[in-house]
């Protein structure tokens, strides 16, 4: 398979990764995720390039390609979460999980999705001083509440 989106041979130069290195990177892709479709697919994506420099770098590193495949199995074989979900949304389910693969260390399973921080809920707030202040001079009033006197020097003058 020697396809490639139309705008992906630009970008893959501008990332340094030749032709020959594409036309590789594509075949051990398909590999692991073993469908000419779902390869196709994930190559068209806007990501390819991306992605394709990552892989490269991962199998010019010291990892070798072996390294890469070893990500690649473990990311796409390995784990097909990234296989169920609605059809329409498979080519990001595909980058999202080759990307994990990639930024896992090698011997660390891959997650199946990626990790989100959680935001605090909390409602309550802080009623007195801080550990080692003493308490405020002034009652607290939220800002949009405070009286501002105008500024020194503005408006007219007579």
């Amino acid at each position: 398979m020697t396809w490639t989106s139309p705008t992906g041979g630009a970008a893959l130069e501008q990332l340094d990764v030749s032709a020959a290195a594409n036309s590789r990177l594509l075949n051990i892709t398909r590999d692991y995720i073993g469908s000419d479709r779902e390869t196709a697919l994930l190559v068209s994506t806007r990501a390819w390039p991306l992605l394709a420099a990552r892989m490269a770098g991962v199998a010019r590193g010291p990892e070798g390609e072996q390294g890469l495949r070893a990500r690649l199995k473990a990311g796409l074989m390995d784990n097909g979460a990234w296989e169920q979900g609605p059809p329409g949304e498979l080519a990001g389910r595909m980058v999202g999980q080759v990307l994990r693969a990639l930024t896992t260390p090698p011997g660390a399973p891959v997650p199946d999705s990626p990790r989100v921080a959680a935001r605090s809920r909390s409602t309550t707030t802080l009623t007195g001083p801080a550990p080692g202040q003493g308490a405020p001079v002034e009652p607290a009033v939220p800002a949009h509440r405070q009286v501002a006197a105008p500024a020194k020097g503005a408006g007219r003058r007579r």
